[in-house]
């Protein structure tokens, strides 16, 4: 009796190891982390912006404790390296400044990226990451491309962010920049506004996290959603859905080609090399 019982737990054991070790490829034969396929760009000499959250508690109304969260690690690290790869310098900014938190559930072995393992061994990003700028002190209009990072964190201070609306607007009628964002990130763009203090993304075609992919997650009682915030703001919003939205994906383009958005944390490569494609035609 005893030996089979240990036969038995030695091949569920066995098929643990092996359905552990399949997971990752499961999920991205489901789309989690799509691989890029499409056309590349060159961008000698431009500068890329990424702005990410300063918050890293995952917390209900009323409470200062939870899990830990922040930027959602692959959607700064995918958007950081296809920037640098095509020639462009990036500069990492927070709300804050300072350490950026990064959701720990970014690198479960099961969805950790490609880009989030470079990143980890990187002494360049991790330096930037642990000292990011704050947005109060850079000059939007600076830069090619700013990028609005998601995660659950930015659902608690990128759309909040007076300055981080200010700046927007600076960057949209100061400068050429191509503005845009994944996932949580478009939250920053709810409350900039345009030279006659209309909303600025009002009548624009954008997307984000679905309020679908929200309720899937259970993780509802943040105080933005991108769905939600950014119909409120005025944007024709735009989604794909899945039997499970996780594994959805969608980038749109406004038809100005000034703002280029992404659905979630799938979007990152082509939301990059979309945006990078406008900064490459201008030039």
């Amino acid at each position: 009796m005893k030996k089979k019982l240990f036969i038995l737990l030695a091949v569920l054991l066995l098929g643990a190891v092996i359905f552990a070790a399949a997971l990752p490829s499961i999920l991205k034969s489901q789309g989690l982390h799509p691989d890029y396929t499409g056309p590349s760009y060159e961008v000698p000499n431009g500068r890329a912006l990424i702005i990410t959250t300063s918050h890293a508690v995952l917390n209900k109304p009323g409470e200062t404790k939870g899990k830990k969260t922040g930027v959602f690690g692959s959607e700064l690290s995918v958007p950081y390296y296809d920037f640098q790869d095509a020639g462009m310098s990036v500069d990492v900014a927070s709300i804050k400044g300072g350490a950026i938190p990064i959701d720990p559930m970014s690198y479960r072995f099961m969805i950790i990226t490609d880009a989030d393992k470079r990143s980890r061994k990187d002494d360049k990003f991790q330096e930037q990451v642990q000292n990011s700028l704050k947005i109060d002190d850079v000059d939007f209009t600076q830069y090619d491309i700013v990028f609005l990072a998601g995660g659950w964190g930015a659902a608690y201070d990128l759309g909040q962010s007076d300055v981080l609306a200010t700046k927007i607007s600076e960057a949209y009628y100061g400068s050429d920049a191509i503005i845009g964002g994944v996932c949580h990130g478009p939250l920053g763009l709810v409350k900039a506004k345009d030279e006659n203090g209309g909303l600025l993304i009002a009548g624009r075609k954008m997307t984000g996290v679905t309020d679908k992919q929200i309720d899937e997650l259970k993780i509802n009682y943040t105080p933005l959603h991108p769905e939600s915030a950014l119909r409120a703001a005025g944007v024709i919003f735009e989604a794909n859905t899945a039997k499970r939205d996780l594994f959805a994906t969608h980038v749109v383009v406004d038809d100005e080609g000034r703002f280029v958005t992404g659905q979630n944390q799938n979007s990152g490569h082509v939301t990059a090399h979309e945006m990078m494609k406008l900064v490459a035609e201008a030039q």
